[in-house]
């Protein structure tokens, strides 16, 4: 028996509106669910960033791949990389550098091989949307989403920080003063987050907080340099020697544009809010 067309559309949008059919308003874990995500604002990073990195890949045995491609050719081709000579110096023997501009090699199984075997990736600095043309919705991206799924760790400072982010924050080609350009697709290995970096250093406090008052679906994250945010699931913890700024459009105006956290301190993603410090309540906002 034939249905009308009419009762066919309306058993589809019944289905499409029932709990189990419906598309979810947010993610249930805003980082991820399994690995975790350590992202750094730039600069010169301190021993206990690098240590912290290497004890969520797996301490010495780590199996680690670097991802330079967000620097300039001139530098990617001399073949030296200062992450691989830093991390074999802290005892991490396996670290491989894995590199290409081009999203067809990084659709290969080839290319990907180490990233399947990897138990932590490194995306260094430069500029973000270098990393966004090459890897962007390839085998590659995949494979990077698949090792947190399996519980490793994603690193990246300054560029390779941004490019965590759901929104690719200063990714014009024309340059990193502009801020929503060109480029604004980040890898999204955390959700509804835009990042950026060196806050302090280059005073750009206060750029983020004009952003997410037009994308206030957006959680803006700013890091300084020498600073970290190692994100599980709907938490992050700030770590390294100066501070990271958290701006939502839902509670900030104009006399408090953002909040400021120093280590030791966590902030709940999912319901964004600042944590207590075990032992100090007040801390909490």
């Amino acid at each position: 028996m034939k249905l009308p067309g009419n009762l066919i559309l309306s058993v589809i949008l019944l289905l499409l509106t029932t709990p189990d059919f419906a598309q979810p308003k947010s993610p249930a874990f805003i980082g991820p669910e399994k690995g975790a995500l350590l992202i750094v604002g730039g600069g010169h990073l301190g021993p206990d960033i690098w240590a912290r990195f290497v004890e969520l890949a797996g301490g010495r045995n780590a199996r680690i791949v670097i991802i330079p491609t967000a620097n300039e050719d001139s530098a990617i081709n001399t073949g030296k990389s200062f992450e691989k000579e830093l991390l074999q110096s802290l005892g991490v023997q396996n670290v491989v550098v894995l590199h290409t501009r081009d999203p067809k090699i990084a659709n290969t199984d080839s290319f990907v091989a180490p990233i399947k075997k990897a138990t932590g990736i490194w995306f260094g600095g430069g500029r973000q949307w270098r990393l966004a043309d090459a890897y962007l919705n390839t085998l590659a991206h995949k494979e990077f989403n698949a090792l947190l799924n399996r519980g490793g760790v994603i690193g990246g400072s300054s560029a390779g920080a941004t490019i965590q982010g759901s929104f690719l924050f200063r990714g014009d080609t024309k340059g990193n003063t502009v801020l929503a350009g060109d480029h604004t697709q980040g890898l999204d290995f955390i959700h509804n987050v835009a990042i950026d970096q060196h806050v302090l250093r280059r005073n750009r406090q206060f750029d983020l907080a004009g952003f997410v008052k037009t994308h206030p679906e957006l959680l803006g994250i700013g890091i300084d340099e020498n600073t970290a945010v190692v994100v599980q699931k709907n938490t992050f913890e700030v770590i390294g020697n100066s501070y990271v700024a958290v701006y939502d459009a839902a509670v900030s105006d104009s006399t408090k544009p953002f909040i400021f956290l120093g280590k030791g301190q966590q902030y709940n993603l999912k319901e964004r809010k600042l944590l207590p410090v075990p032992g100090n309540p007040a801390t909490a906002n």
